[in-house]
């Protein structure tokens, strides 16, 4: 099984950008949108998050065959005319890998790595107590068989759990990909009530955004050419709620 490396890269937007004549806010947004191409290796999914959460208005969602490919990519952004009003908010690491609690991973975790996106992205850091890594191999399948067949019950919702065990604090990235916010809610509330959240450390921040195609993105900065914002994206006609919650094993990587 190739590895794929995954990095959740929030940044925020000084605010003294935002008062530059709008020629050069344009000239810079353009910049900004060739960088995100500059190293080939790299995938890039842009999501916004204006007035969201403090301090952070443009998540990035990346991929990549090698941490050195995401640093080259980050330092191409940050090398660029808007790079330098960016400042680096947070920054999670990760890669994936084989579960272990079920025998074959299900397309539905694969499809937030590749394929169409969905409308929301919510991304968080997450770690385990000692006592959970010190349980028996059985006894951790048991709590993990509640979870997930708890995530089955929401196949509005897909998930993707990328291991962060030497390459950053949290033992795990965890990104959440829906078109439907009340249903990833209340598959939130649903598990707080398992086992598994006995174990749980640390999950936050909590980042949760909103996938634009980047030239819309810009637009809403302020960095499209006369700096008025773009209409919304409009919204997508594929549903996921006739999905066969088969597909889905939310959390079954934990």
């Amino acid at each position: 099984m190739s590895v794929t490396f995954v990095h959740a890269l929030a940044l925020g937007l000084d605010p003294a950008w935002r008062r530059r004549p709008s020629a050069e806010r344009a000239a810079d947004g353009r910049a900004f949108a060739a960088a995100l191409d500059a190293v080939p290796e790299v995938r890039t999914v842009p999501y916004s998050m204006i007035g969201l959460q403090a301090g952070i208005d443009l998540l990035l969602w990346r991929t990549g065959p090698a941490l050195d490919r995401l640093e080259e990519a980050a330092a191409a952004l940050l090398r660029s005319p808007l790079g330098g009003w960016l400042v680096v908010r947070e920054s999670f690491l990760g890669r994936t890998g084989s579960s272990q609690y079920v025998s074959r991973p299900s397309s539905q975790e694969q499809a937030i790595l590749e394929g169409e996106r969905l409308r929301y992205l919510v991304a968080y850091p997450f770690t385990k107590s000692t006592d959970w890594y010190l349980m028996s191999r059985e006894a951790r399948q048991g709590v993990m068989n509640e979870h997930i067949r708890v995530g089955r019950a929401f196949p509005q919702v897909r998930q993707l759990l990328a291991y962060s065990f030497g390459l950053d604090d949290p033992d795990f990235l965890v990104a959440y990909e829906t078109d439907d916010l009340v249903a990833f809610g209340d598959l939130v509330h649903a598990l707080r009530a398992t086992e598994a959240r006995r174990s749980t450390v640390r999950d936050t921040p909590i980042l949760a955004a909103v996938q634009r195609p980047m030239e819309e993105i810009l637009a809403l900065l302020g960095a499209a050419p006369e700096a008025r914002a773009a209409e919304p994206s409009a919204p997508r006609a594929r549903t996921v709620a006739a999905r066969s919650a088969a597909d889905v094993e939310v959390g079954v990587a934990r």
